[in-house]
């Protein structure tokens, strides 16, 4: 099977940022010698087991499931017992060459920007008067690689009230409509840009410096109000250990998967991928293999970006408090960690003992072993 690693390793690359550039030569040096190498030694048949390091690059697709375990198992015990909402907010592709030019700046806004829609339209009595949470996940990409930002968010379908005395829960649909979340959204969005212009924090460069001119970015600006904001509310979903299941994919997801990958002949990466325009038919895609690592890099984040960031009663200060609260007025149980157990059990593949322990391997000795 083809890997994102194959092809990074016959493609040579000119002009990459410090971010991308180490992420394509992480990605490269994947479990290879070159990253050192570890042994599992078993003390019953005396076998040695032993495995090249990982990179651990978070947009290596080989290094992604201990990370998306883990993060599933720590958020297995936030869980309450009510429906749960999944909703999409995307911004307009006329903000494309901006966001590109100032990642950090504007995938903050975009984030920010969902997260307290959310929370203050909850809190209207209006739509549900109460304190909601909500967990967002930053994405980049299109199915086909293309610059495609948006945020996932998760929505517990009930909050601590105003006076923090009981727990509301909401109807069985989505306790926001999607058109009003739009609204709101934008209006926020839009913003904390101009806040952003005024103090001067945003780059202009190439065919975006005509937008350094105060009246044509305020043009812009008026040209996205006028726009209809897309926001996607998903069917709730069937439990709420469902949830952090579906949403542990979306998490630790890069821009493809190595599953996707079909072939590449030295000169051009064919992949599938799912065109949602047209019935959500799965479709197959070529590019030439420059092209293909290049819309690939497009998705790596800021170094120490975090985009994966909670709100409401779900975020860290609020844990001890008021989830915790919200856990007693539901009666709530945290659910039983099991995956850390399944994870640091280790076992002999010779004789299955557990007797084993782990070395440090000397990376000639590793090349010696490996097959």
């Amino acid at each position: 099977m083809t890997e994102l690693q194959d092809i990074f390793k016959h493609i040579k690359l000119k002009s990459l940022s410090p971010d991308q550039a180490k992420a394509f030569h992480m990605i490269r040096l994947c479990r290879t010698s070159a990253l050192g190498s570890h042994a599992q030694v078993c003390n019953e048949c005396g076998s040695m087991d032993v495995s090249f390091n990982s990179c651990r690059n978070r947009n290596c697709p080989k290094c992604q499931h201990s990370a998306q375990q883990e993060w599933v198992e720590a958020q297995m015990s936030k869980l309450l017992p009510v429906g749960y909402f999944h909703t999409v907010f995307t911004i307009p592709q006329e903000l494309n060459t901006l966001v590109l030019q100032n990642q950090k700046l504007l995938y903050s806004i975009l984030i920010q920007s969902a997260g307290h829609t959310l929370m203050e339209l909850a809190k209207n009595p209006k739509f549900l008067g109460a304190t909601i949470g909500a967990t967002t996940v930053l994405h980049t990409w299109g199915q086909n690689l293309s610059f495609h930002p948006h945020v996932h968010c998760i929505v517990p379908g009930g909050g601590l009230s105003k006076d923090g005395l009981c727990f509301v829960r909401s109807r069985k649909k989505f306790f926001i409509p999607v058109k009003v979340i739009s609204k709101k959204f934008r209006g926020k969005f839009l913003d904390l840009l101009k806040q952003a212009y005024d103090k001067g924090e945003i780059a202009f460069f190439n065919e975006a410096t005509k937008l350094a001119l105060r009246s044509n970015f305020l043009s812009l600006i008026d040209t996205l109000y006028n726009k209809n904001w897309v926001v996607f509310c998903k069917k709730p979903f069937k439990s709420p250990g469902h949830v952090v299941r579906y949403l542990g994919r979306y998490t630790h997801r890069v821009a493809i998967s190595n599953s996707r990958i079909l072939a590449f002949d030295g000169q051009s990466v064919s992949f599938v991928w799912r065109d949602y325009k047209d019935g959500n038919k799965s479709k197959v895609m070529k590019l030439d293999a420059t092209e293909f690592c290049r819309r690939f890099l497009l998705h790596v984040l800021p170094n120490r970006f975090v985009k994966i960031r909670h709100y409401g009663i779900l975020c860290s200060r609020n844990i001890r408090s008021k989830l915790s609260q919200c856990m007693k007025m539901t009666g709530t149980k945290p659910l039983p960690q099991t995956i850390k157990i399944q994870k640091d059990a280790k076992v002999c593949r010779c004789c299955g003992s557990t007797d084993v322990i782990a070395i440090h391997v000397p990376n000639s000795l590793a090349t010696a072993s490996s097959p």
